[in-house]
């Protein structure tokens, strides 16, 4: 509780009434006592006849599940113990963890039996962070007090890597659509692993035919192939200081998080192996590629774990590990960035390295700021010089990209909405071309 404006106001009008009183002789002086003495009564009388802290109950329902890059909606409900005794609530505020944004204004909705208010927290990171108090303001009956109490709570919230479009079912329709509709029959003929014998139409390709057992049957049969499966698909997390920067109010190591899930069902689905290899300023977790339908819940959980580092990313070390981990030719989708074409440089030399006896597939992120930036109007010379500046390390960026694709490996630039479902067209095109 604490003194409202009015009685403010009213302070003020006292203090101006007794110094009069003083400094005119015909007043007596007991008449200022007496302003004090009123204005006082006042003030114990308004906290007296006023709901307080205790009038209210607080009843918070946290939601089940939260996905990184969404918002969180937590139902409030505010009871008082008697209707007569509902204050007017002026303002309400959450008290949440700094990495939330801290505290949070959210508007309540009066009922006939309290209020009703729905906190909107944007779950801008991993993790599981508290809510720790919702913080209400109201004035006094008189409006001479006003009541701001702290109701706590022992809540939390755990946001998780953002899988919607493994459970809405998109990446099902699209790649079963891919695999097993128009493209499976791309597939079965030109792939490299045989699937049966058919009898041989018109139309088939000659080169089709197997002539030694057409001559056992007596009757012209051709091979069908199909696509290779059962291919090795490494999902390397580069989660260095880098990777925490924000684009599109997401960290980029969460960006790639949610990108490489959906690339793990969907290779679960093309019936391929999937791996986990993160690293940072040294490597940190690795997780041997498995059928990726069973392995799906480690993959997340591992992904899910991964804390936000602080330190530069040591490429050549990491690289190297990872090198010497792999005894099978896979496909290897390396989340990562870089500043500038000198910190490139060691990133350059070591893809090429690793590309010899793997495919690549270097996957980063466009940061549409920088691109606003550049294409922006100039209106005084700060905003030339910015967009200059841009415009260079844009120029660089894409230099270092294409130096990449010199040396055969496949980069990927992107915006962060789209990146998901261009990886996994990246990903179902690198398949139907069995270059793996």
């Amino acid at each position: 509780m604490r003194p409202g404006r009015r009685l403010l106001v009213y302070g003020v009008g006292a203090l101006a009434l007794s110094l009069l009183i003083i400094a005119l002789p015909a007043l007596p002086d007991a008449l200022a006592p007496a302003v004090w003495a009123a204005l006082l009564l006042a003030a114990a009388l308004d906290a007296a006849i006023s709901p307080g802290r205790r009038a209210l109950t607080l009843a918070l329902a946290p939601p089940g599940q939260v996905f990184s890059g969404e918002t969180a909606s937590l139902a409030l409900q505010i009871r008082a113990d008697a209707p007569r005794r509902m204050p007017a609530l002026a303002e309400a505020r959450v008290e949440l963890s700094e990495d939330l944004g801290g505290q949070l204004s959210f508007p309540l909705i009066r009922t006939p039996d309290g209020a009703t208010g729905e906190i909107r927290i944007p779950a801008r990171k991993r993790g599981v962070f508290a809510i720790h108090a919702v913080w209400l303001s109201w004035p006094s009956r008189l409006g001479l007090w006003e009541f701001t109490p702290r109701y706590a709570f022992d809540a939390e919230l755990l946001v998780e890597p953002n899988i919607r479009p493994v459970s809405s079912g998109q990446i099902d329709a699209t790649v079963q659509s891919e695999l097993y509709g128009v493209k499976d029959t791309v597939t079965r003929g030109e792939g490299s692993e045989f699937h049966q014998l058919v009898e041989f139409t018109t139309g088939m390709d000659s080169r089709t035919i197997d002539w030694k057992r057409s001559a056992r049957h007596r009757d012209l049969v051709a091979k069908e192939m199909r696509a290779e499966r059962n291919h090795q698909i490494i999902l390397c997390l580069d989660n260095g200081y880098l990777m925490r920067s924000e684009v599109a109010g997401l960290a980029r190591i969460d960006h790639a998080i949610n990108a490489a899930l959906c690339v793990a069902w969907a290779a679960g689905l093309g019936g391929d192996l999937v791996g986990l290899y993160s690293f940072d300023a040294e490597p940190r977790h690795y997780l041997p590629p498995q059928p990726a339908r069973a392995g799906f819940a480690a993959l997340r959980a591992e992904m899910a774990g991964l804390a936000y580092q602080k330190v530069e990313s040591n490429h050549t070390l990491a690289l190297a590990h990872l090198g010497a981990l792999l005894k099978r030719r896979s496909l290897i989708v390396i989340f990562s960035d870089f500043a500038d074409t000198t910190t490139a440089e060691l990133l350059v030399e070591n893809l090429a390295v690793l590309n010899r006896q793997h495919v690549i597939l270097f996957v980063t992120l466009r940061d549409p700021g920088l691109q606003a930036g550049q294409d922006g109007d100039a209106r005084d010379a700060t905003a030339v010089a910015e967009a200059v500046v841009t415009a260079d390390m844009l120029r660089e960026r894409q230099l270092v990209l294409d130096r990449l694709a010199r040396l055969g490996v496949l980069c990927l630039e992107t915006a962060p909405n789209e990146l998901s479902p261009r990886l996994l067209s990246a990903y179902l095109d690198i398949k139907a071309r069995e270059l793996i």
